[in-house]
């Protein structure tokens, strides 16, 4: 090895990320856009072949809309796109779906969990080896498990250990790629108000109570800062593809136990890649645990009381939300206000691992960081780059028939499909990545000063958030619940 490998092999490497892609099915138009297009192009067309100018005047309501629908931008978006989320909300405010309530009185039946929405159709399920908490999505066919994992302060290690944490993690991407009967890999990121037992049980291991001065004062200020404070947990979720594993679940007995016995496979394939990369998985949550997370998630008053007292909140079958109200840009739900931004564009520019810094790191805020990674098999991504390079081409082929010019952003879309061939050839997995950012806070100031300090971290680190308007109860469970929920 030479010095100047040694050297290279000590230094962070910056990496860069693909770019959204807003390439349309013809002539950068999307699927959405092309029938409001279609349908102003037969209205001018009919109305010159049939009655001329004066015909032309009489149908301007209907092309003059269908241009304004297809062209115009509406926060970023045509105005067309946000026709499906106007309607579907519409018709959800008029059938009372904003509005949840739980029905006390009414029992529950057996093995269901006491969330609002389409989450009512979830079941729980205990894995009888493992012990582990599993929840079954009989109408996605999903089964999902999650793990509670520990790690050192990433930020706080040199450089060359930073590289091979992040050269082992990606590792772990890949072995989650490999299988092919992953559906979705959910890593939440959470801040949660400190009860105070992480620093009693430090002073209790490596204090000295000898009822000295010294040592009754600092009991005293840990007891009196610790409900202060606040603490990270992190957590990984996994969800299994039932349908794709449909052959392996009926090898395995079939049912729930066969999905449980798959499931069990990838739990041990994917604790061993962690322990590879230098993560501490602290074991399978039980149903208990994962009670515990939901009713903090919707009601985060509670949190620190189900922390320091290990026996409340630990059934599923309540761990639900009392109430919850959706509004347009919000949610409401026991004790808190919740508002979900999504991470609309990653770094464009070069950037080193530790990017995320200023949002992760952000104090005094309340706050859910969920990544849900949809891993892809190696075969399907193959064809998948393959159909978006003769979809590239053809399209450069097509606009420089009519003369178009060539995009920058066009071509940096292209280079990212050719750089994600190419890892993809060196033995890397491909996975589609949903960033999504849930802010908390007990009254609506307090949250929109949180929302606005999570932006402007955001855009220290170099990412585009934007909030998600008109479907925020669908974002905060894919974003605050380790459940593996897709948006």
């Amino acid at each position: 090895m030479t010095s100047k490998h040694k050297e290279s092999s000590t230094e962070l490497v910056p990496v860069k990320f693909s770019r959204l892609t807003r390439r349309g099915i013809l002539l950068g138009l999307s699927l959405s856009q092309l029938p409001t297009l279609a349908t102003g192009v037969l209205a001018v067309v009919g109305a010159l072949y049939a009655g001329g100018g004066i015909l032309l005047a009489y149908t301007a309501p209907v092309w003059v809309l269908a241009a304004t629908l297809t062209w115009i931008p509406v926060a970023g978006r045509p105005a067309v796109e946000w026709l499906p989320v106007a309607c579907w909300w519409l018709w959800r405010s008029t059938a009372g779906q904003l509005l949840y309530r739980r029905r006390i009185v009414a029992p529950r039946p057996a093995g269901t969990l006491a969330l609002p929405g389409d989450m009512a159709r979830l079941r729980e399920y205990t894995d009888p080896e493992t012990g582990a908490g599993m929840i079954h999505d009989p109408h996605a066919a999903t089964l999902t498990v999650v793990c509670e994992v520990t790690h050192p302060a990433f930020v706080l290690l040199d450089p060359g250990e930073q590289e091979r944490r992040v050269t082992s993690w990606g590792r772990v991407l890949a072995t989650v790629c490999r299988s092919g009967r992953i559906a979705t890999l959910q890593v939440l990121e959470r801040t949660l108000p400190d009860s105070g037992t992480g620093l009693a049980e430090w002073w209790a291991s490596h204090g000295t109570a000898d009822d000295t001065w010294a040592a009754t004062t600092y009991a005293e200020l840990i007891e009196r800062a610790g409900p202060a404070g606040e603490r990270h947990a992190t957590t990984l979720s996994l969800s299994l593809d039932m349908k794709t594993a449909a052959r392996q679940i009926r090898t395995a007995g079939g049912g729930i136990r066969g999905a449980a016995a798959v499931l069990r496979q990838e739990m041990s394939t994917l604790v061993a890649a962690l322990r590879s990369a230098d993560l501490k998985p602290s074991g399978w949550l039980s149903p208990g645990q994962i009670a515990v997370i939901l009713r903090s998630a919707y009601d985060p008053a509670i949190a620190a009381t189900l922390e320091r007292h290990g026996e409340l909140g630990q059934h599923l079958a309540t761990a639900g939300p009392v109430a919850v109200n959706e509004s347009w840009t919000r949610l409401r739900t026991d004790s808190a206000h919740h508002a979900v931004l999504w991470i609309s564009e990653w770094p464009r520019s070069m950037v080193y691992p530790g990017f995320l810094s200023p949002v992760l790191l952000s104090t005094g805020i309340q706050r859910s960081f969920s990544l849900l990674c949809t891993p892809m098999r190696s075969d399907q991504a193959a064809r998948d780059i393959r159909k978006k390079k003769v979809e590239h081409l053809s399209d450069q082929a097509q606009r420089a028939k009519i003369g178009q010019i060539e995009d920058a952003t066009q071509t940096a879309e292209y280079h990212d499909v050719l750089q994600q061939e190419a890892d993809l050839t060196a033995g890397h997995g491909v996975l589609r990545f949903t960033g999504l950012i849930s802010v908390s806070a007990p009254t609506v100031e307090e949250l929109d000063a949180g929302v606005a300090a999570i932006e402007q971290a955001a855009i220290q680190a170099s990412c585009e958030t934007r909030l998600l308007v008109g479907q925020q109860a669908a974002a905060f469970t894919a974003a605050a619940l380790p459940l593996c929920r897709r948006i």
